[in-house]
């Protein structure tokens, strides 16, 4: 058996059930990796062994549970009875919740044993948390959901919770070499989260496998078997869009080589360009963020702005001119978009998709772009992010697949075949 802290969630529970391991072990051997380098790459922001211990003893005594044992972090904005939560802010210097968010108290009660909390860009925004890439310390790990990416992608944890309001899990697992996975809109409930934009946050996973974040996900809702029905010959959409004038010439060469494979192995690949109208919604994606969040944030900009970083500030401010006729105006617009993106998957099951622009960026000052998320975040449509390759600097190229909305058994079934076909690229941690 490989290392207990490198299993994933489906063998940590198979092995568990098997009577090979204990959720103990298993939790011991996270917190063992999460001692021997989280000083180093800076991922947790609070973990409490002998807690955790005591979860993975309860965890065992459990008769039964989709996701007895597994260990997992959430980012630091999601409450936690356990442990502070300071959503990433000095505002929020050692604040205590009283209970946890939905999510965590869910995985808990289906079996999962919380590790601790990971460190989060403030407010889950584009101000970098202190957390490094894994797989390359002097680079980062990407943003917002960077602990969460990093935990995962140095065997700290098998699973983390993420948030994507714009591409805050697609892109941090593609830079940890990880898969992220942001279900549809409202899947996960966001209960107990700190809000950000309402409209468009959602809660994801970040993983080292598609099978584990179906697992994860679905199990939180009791479900098991969720890849029964895998898409063996699905029919992918490869959009084209201006963004791609973003993406790095090894990304767009990195994914045409993987569409003529996925074809090659059976897939249907048909190349095509997303409508103008809907490239139109990355501006007003950014609009309304800005009003949202300058509504969702008015305690902390009205009562502690020197607190906040000036990044969040001006992107604060960003919004000041934004009236309410216009944001409702957005809301309808969009609401009508969201009803025509069904028409994107009348000859496709999934669309093929940058998910960052190339490897991630040297340094810790600037996160990476979330462009490639934007369009879809706003649609509510789930997205899969996996690695293609290694890219010339030695680090992950990757892409994400996208599915209608409501549609992410489909989607996850047939990201499992994509990565089964392209295979893992070979990732080492430094």
């Amino acid at each position: 058996m490989k290392p207990l802290n490198q299993l994933t969630a489906v063998e940590a529970v198979a092995a568990i059930e098997r009577g090979e391991t204990t959720a103990t072990a298993i939790v011991q051997a996270c917190l063992d990796r999460i001692a021997e380098r989280n000083d180093q790459i800076q991922a947790f922001v609070a973990c409490d062994p002998q807690r955790a211990l005591t979860g993975a003893k309860q965890a065992q005594a459990m008769a039964a549970g989709p996701l007895r044992g597994v260990p997992f972090a959430a980012k630091d904005i999601f409450d936690t009875a356990d442990y502070p939560t300071e959503y990433g802010s000095p505002i929020y210097r050692g604040h205590r919740p009283v209970t946890d968010a939905g999510c965590v108290a869910l995985a808990r009660h289906r079996g999962a044993v919380l590790i601790g909390k990971v460190a989060t860009g403030e407010f889950a925004t584009q101000t970098p948390s202190k957390a490094v890439n894994p797989l390359r310390v002097t680079h980062t790990p990407g943003g917002s959901s960077s602990g969460s990416g990093a935990a995962v992608g140095d065997y700290m944890v098998p699973v983390a919770f993420g948030t994507q309001t714009t591409g805050s899990i697609v892109r941090p697992a593609i830079y940890c070499g990880a898969v992220g996975y942001k279900p549809s809109y409202g899947l996960i409930a966001t209960a107990g989260m700190k809000a950000l934009s309402p409209s468009q946050d959602t809660i994801g996973v970040i993983t080292r496998d598609v099978a584990d974040a179906a697992f994860f996900t679905m199990g939180l809702h009791g479900a098991r078997d969720v890849m029964s029905g895998s898409i063996l010959r699905p029919r992918i959409g490869l959009c084209l869009s201006r963004q791609w004038d973003y993406a790095h010439p090894s990304t767009i060469a990195a994914i045409e080589r993987a569409a003529d494979t996925l074809q090659k192995a059976g897939a249907r690949v048909t190349r095509f360009w997303l409508p103008a109208e809907f490239e139109a919604l990355e501006a007003t994606q950014l609009r309304l963020f800005a009003f949202e969040a300058r509504q969702t944030l008015a305690q902390e900009r009205l009562n502690s702005e020197s607190l906040l970083s000036p990044r969040l500030q001006a992107r604060l401010q960003s919004g000041a001119d934004i009236g309410l006729d216009e944001y409702t105006g957005m809301l309808q617009h969009v609401a009508q978009m969201r009803a025509r993106a069904r028409s994107l998957f009348d000859d496709y099951d999934v669309l093929l998709y940058p998910a960052a622009d190339g490897e991630a960026e040297a340094g810790h000052a600037y996160s990476g772009s979330p462009r490639y998320g934007a369009i879809w975040t706003l649609l509510h449509m789930p997205c899969v992010s996996f690695p293609l390759e290694t890219g010339p600097g030695g680090l992950p190229l990757g892409a994400q697949l996208v599915g209608q909305y409501g549609q992410d058994n489909r989607l996850l079934a047939a990201a499992r075949f994509a990565t089964t076909v392209l295979g893992t690229p070979h990732r080492t941690t430094t």
